[in-house]
């Protein structure tokens, strides 16, 4: 698929930097690794929201009651605002 985008004048010289620094091989690696990046930095969120889930699924300690949290949550939010 060949698709032709116009770029505005500092986001072209950017990329046309981090070629001629030799940062990049090409314009079109520059643009790749771009694009991934999202998606690499949301699968290492997603990873470690799991082993945080994990953790506390295997945590032995007693549950604490939702109601608790609530309390404590809102007694440290109304500390926060006196």
């Amino acid at each position: 698929m060949t698709l032709l985008i116009e770029l505005p004048p500092d986001l072209a010289a950017k990329l046309k930097a981090r070629v001629d620094s030799g940062e990049s091989t090409d314009v079109i690696e520059t643009l790749r690794e771009a694009l991934d990046a999202p998606e690499a930095q949301d699968g290492a969120k997603l990873a470690a929201v799991r082993a945080k889930v994990a953790r506390s699924l295997n945590d032995p300690r007693p549950s604490i009651p939702a109601d608790d949290v609530f309390d404590r949550v809102e007694a440290a939010v109304k500390a926060l605002r006196a």
